[in-house]
């Protein structure tokens, strides 16, 4: 009799273990992502796309033993767009989390849709400050402007630079770093005038005419991800490489993904940034390598990271909920920290925000390719606007 019961409930826990091996074959975790695949920022885009779909693999494509699927929209880069898709993945694919958000007017599109429903919101590009404010379900894991801008001021102004001229494009990132970087830098001393351009299909020609009538000792500037070769190109046609005007900007005017297309003019330009391929470490050496060997030799850039990083956070926020999503996936999330290709950094548990550090760096050639080597760092940056 013993036998037979012990038989029969060996019987029904296999049917069981077999039935909840189906229901969860059946019943993803499904991550929304929303990126600008087409259009002018397509890069970022397929950077990102690129990284998460190499964590996802290299990470068994599973968490909370449940598969993890991964719904890719594209965007265009139009907000409208970027609220409608969102709003889609979330009533009509039921999906644990929203991600991606390639530029800052796509994610504040699609704050208020992932607050109505209580959707957790990974952003791992869109960089104004202000961004996580906009939705208690936002986690980010790309960078905040003025935590590169300003640490950058001051620096700049320690090496001697009395006078800047700022280049930026026009949308709240530009509007960020023209602020925080002038501020710092006059702060400590300098003298500081603005340019902005326009962010639709820009012509840096007349703009980098005016900077070089002003007699700078340096040029910063700010372009989207993708943008910086046009304007190195236009840099050079107007001749200001010959100027003595140095040039310095935030890391994306030096984009990883289109250095080594640059040239000679990209050599010993001087960037602040949080992320450079050619950071040292193990981490990110094997991150570089797979990355290149999924993606046909590409080189991953910033934003390949913050896909990545993006990932990892959803990963572990899912293994502390056992797969729910919700207030609790976001609160999962809060406090976390690992070591990231990039270096140390973790999320903040106040704000969302993220933390980590900020590099100077100067282009040179590396193995005969151009690289961002990083020369000084700037440890466990936060937002300064975020700072009380």
């Amino acid at each position: 009799m013993n036998r037979r019961n012990l038989l029969a409930a060996g019987v029904a826990a296999l049917a069981l273990s077999i039935s909840t091996v189906a229901a969860l074959a059946a019943d993803p975790i499904k991550i929304g992502l929303i990126l600008p695949m087409t259009g002018p920022f397509t890069s970022t885009g397929k950077q990102i796309a690129a990284a998460v779909e190499l964590y996802n693999a290299t990470h068994g494509g599973a968490v909370a033993g449940r598969k993890v699927e991964i719904i890719l929209k594209d965007d265009a880069g139009v907000a409208d767009t970027t609220k409608r898709l969102a709003q889609e993945l979330i009533v009509n694919d039921k999906v644990t989390a929203i991600a991606g958000f390639g530029l800052t007017p796509l994610a504040l599109a699609a704050a208020p849709v992932a607050t109505q429903g209580t959707t957790p919101m990974v952003v791992m590009s869109a960089a104004t400050s202000v961004i996580t404010e906009r939705s208690p379900f936002i986690v980010r894991t790309s960078q905040v402007v003025p935590q590169i801008a300003a640490p950058f001021g001051t620096w700049v102004a320690k090496q001697g630079m009395k006078k800047v001229v700022t280049v930026v494009t026009d949308y709240a990132p530009g509007h960020d770093v023209e602020k925080w970087f002038s501020d710092a830098f006059k702060a400590a001393g300098g003298t500081v005038e603005n340019i902005r351009v326009p962010l639709q299909n820009p012509d840096f020609s007349p703009f980098l005419q005016r900077a070089s009538e002003m007699k700078p000792d340096a040029l910063l500037v700010f372009v989207p991800s993708g943008v910086g070769a046009q304007f190195m190109k236009q840099f050079v046609e107007r001749g200001l490489d010959k100027s003595g005007i140095r040039l310095i900007g935030t890391g994306d005017v030096t984009d990883d993904d289109l250095l080594d297309k640059m040239g000679d003019v990209a050599v010993g330009v001087v960037t602040a940034h949080h992320y450079s391929a050619a950071h040292p470490g193990a981490v990110n050496k094997a991150f570089v390598e797979a990355f290149g060997k999924a993606n046909s030799g590409l080189r991953p850039n910033f934003m390949a990271v913050a896909g990545y990083d993006g990932m990892h956070a959803l990963y572990e926020g899912l293994k502390k909920t056992d797969g729910a999503g919700g207030e609790a996936l976001v609160t999962a999330m809060k406090g976390l920290a690992w070591e990231s290709p990039r270096g140390p950094m973790s999320i903040d548990p106040e704000t969302r925000d993220i933390v980590q550090n900020v590099y100077i760096r100067k282009v040179e050639r590396v193995g005969g390719q151009l690289y961002n080597v990083e020369f000084e760092t700037l440890p466990n940056v936060k937002d300064p606007a975020k700072v009380k």
